[in-house]
């Protein structure tokens, strides 16, 4: 793996743990008053999208990322509209 490889999938990780703690949160306390329900429905989509990218493109660091994040954002997601 090359060190433009590496860099990518650091950034995948850094980026896609930052989620956990809030999905962890939310999925603990069922509390999503504070998530605006349009903005976490704009970055699941977007997080969606690029993970469909990173399949088309063969990248792994953004399907690593984004196949992640795109779960965890979907739990928090499901949690606001669920527990309204």
């Amino acid at each position: 793996m090359n060190w433009i490889a590496v860099l990518g999938t650091v950034a995948a990780c850094c980026t896609t743990l930052s989620f956990l703690p809030q999905a962890i949160k939310t999925i603990k306390n069922k509390d999503t008053s504070a998530i605006s329900a349009a903005m976490y429905t704009l970055f699941t989509i977007g997080t969606l999208l690029w993970l469909l990218y990173g399949i088309y493109s063969k990248n792994f660091p953004v399907i690593l990322a984004n196949a992640v994040t795109f779960a965890l954002a979907s739990v928090i997601l499901f949690y606001k509209f669920r527990y309204k």
